[in-house]
């Protein structure tokens, strides 16, 4: 049996994880709101139980791992709190910038196909 030293870690963590849970419950009501098809819409997202989503909707505990993946991977205002909390809001405006430059050539090829032919 290995003995235990009693190691004291910092409790700066705990509001960096409060930060996060904040973050990630905000941007889900922001998106979905906080009403019942809210829960379900995040359980089909995740595959997570009705009391998880619930916990990260009310702000009460935060996704890890594979659920966070899943819940960026489906909502806008979840990646953009990830990449904000990540320090990486820079690679947002990349990505916002990738998104206009695809719905200006949608628009232009709509804009060609309703203009008079030649």
């Amino acid at each position: 049996m290995v003995p235990i030293k009693g190691t004291f870690v910092q409790a700066r963590n705990a509001k960096v994880r409060d930060d996060y849970v904040i973050a990630i419950s905000d941007a889900l009501r922001h998106e979905l709101g906080s009403s019942a098809p809210a829960i379900k819409t995040i359980m089909r997202w995740t595959g997570a139980s009705n009391r998880a989503a619930k916990y990260w909707l009310a702000g009460e505990r935060g996704p890890g791992g594979w659920h966070l993946i899943q819940l960026a991977r489906n909502s806008d205002a979840v990646f953009h709190a990830f990449l904000m909390m990540a320090g990486r809001d820079a690679f947002e405006v990349s990505i916002e910038v990738n998104a206009a430059r695809a719905s200006l050539a949608r628009a232009d090829a709509i804009l060609e196909a309703l203009g008079p032919r030649h």
